[in-house]
């Protein structure tokens, strides 16, 4: 389902009449048929679409959890539907105006609070699924504010993640710089400080030769790894909202991270499930639903296998105790006995899924440092020692290239 902004003609006894209307349907053939039953023709179709700044906007965690708090204000006396439908109407702003259209159009085709908001296609799926979870539930009402708290807790991490990487990031760009401006300088002055014995001429070429390339390397390594960060923020940025690109999938092969997302995935899919049970959501929908809360693929294929081995008969504990879930997870789900444990089982899973990808975080952030301090130290610590090697102090070498400077 998408937005359409279609040109229709209409024909009546004064002629032609043209006007702009949005559809919100699947294809395009759909909006013509849509267009035929309105008695008019169809001139041009085109998907609706926002500027950059909207697209910042709409996708920031700040307008998200303004968006939710507004509609939880006017639900109080009404059904979220019409909340939503009301704080649409009542927005003046046209940019705003325009990133709630998509929703707008889902309301005025029947369509619930849920669906509307997903055609805004600017939640994660984590948040989504927390919504749906209460609406099944008809506790939509209360379910804001834990996908509020959901928002809240993931803009920390990021901004904890994106913090480090940035002090890090200009860390190695300084460090960059100076070996990519001053290799040059210290390369010419060993050329310019050649030995003269044949023997030490031998090995002070091989020495300068393994510095310039450990510098070159060390200078390729890092601009690869900058570019890659740099498509990796923009890979997500542009591919926001969906369940799987390439470079995610990259980015889920680096063992520490792929971990980190993949506790991630299962406390946000564990606390949606625990919550439609406690709803007294049928089990095989709150599965199938718990499969939407993440874009991690393991953990979705998780939840799918536990509906197809319930669809088989099997009973509900064995067909939740398998991988990728750990072993303390396994024991937990082994004094599964009636459905009233299953939700309390599962708010367990997910507060141990979710101390686990604090400390994976945290492991994160040192090995950070401890790599960062490993590439310092080879950048400088090779200059250093080809100094050593050649019997060359630090203090004529800079004396000799400040007069070179001069």
């Amino acid at each position: 389902m998408q937005q359409w902004i279609v040109e229709i003609a209409f024909q009546n006894r004064r002629g032609v009449i043209t006007r702009e209307e949005s559809f919100y349907l699947p294809t395009r053939q759909d909006v013509r048929t849509a267009v035929e039953n309105m008695g008019g023709y169809v001139l041009n179709i085109r998907q609706h679409e926002r500027t950059p700044l909207e697209r910042i906007l709409a996708r920031s965690s700040w307008w998200q959890v303004q968006l939710l708090r507004g509609i939880q204000f006017r639900s109080s006396s009404t059904s979220p539907g019409v909340a939503l439908w009301n704080l649409i109407e009542s927005e003046t702003s046209p940019r705003r105006q325009n990133i709630l259209a998509p929703a707008r159009e889902a309301l005025s085709r029947g369509l619930g609070a849920i669906d509307a908001l997903k055609a805004l296609n600017i939640f994660d799926h984590g948040t989504l699924s927390i919504l749906s979870a209460s609406e099944r539930a008809n506790k939509l009402y209360e379910g804001i504010p834990h996908a509020i708290q959901s928002i809240t807790q993931k803009r920390k991490n990021n901004q904890a993640i994106m913090g480090t990487l940035a002090w890090l990031g200009f860390d190695v760009f300084t460090i960059v710089q100076s070996l990519f401006w001053g290799k040059g300088m210290i390369i010419d002055w060993f050329m310019d400080n050649k030995p003269t014995d044949p023997a030490e001429l031998e090995k002070f070429e091989r020495v300068v030769g393994n510095l310039q390339l450990t510098w070159d390397l060390l200078i390729y390594f890092a601009f690869a790894m900058g570019a890659f960060m740099a498509w990796a923020v923009f890979s997500y940025i542009i591919n926001r909202g969906k369940k799987d690109w390439p470079t995610a999938r990259m980015v889920r092969k680096i063992p520490l991270i792929g971990g980190y997302l993949r506790d991630l995935g299962f406390s946000d899919s564990m606390a949606a499930a625990s919550r439609m049970i406690k709803g007294k959501v049928s089990i095989i929908d709150a599965l199938e639903e718990s499969a939407n809360a993440t874009t991690v693929p393991e953990v979705s294929q998780y939840w799918t296998n536990a509906v197809e081995q319930l669809s088989r008969g099997i009973n509900l504990g064995s067909a939740l105790d398998k991988p990728p879930l750990t072993r303390a997870e396994r024991l937990e789900l082994a004094t599964l006995s009636d459905l009233d444990q299953v939700a309390t089982i599962m708010d367990a899973i997910a507060e141990m899924r979710t101390q686990s990808s604090r400390t994976k975080h945290k492991l994160i952030v040192w090995l950070a440092f401890v790599l960062t301090g490993a590439y310092l130290a080879l950048a400088f610590g090779s200059a250093i020692y080809a100094l050593t090697v050649m019997n060359v102090s630090m203090d004529s070498m800079m004396g000799g290239l400040m007069e070179g400077a001069l």
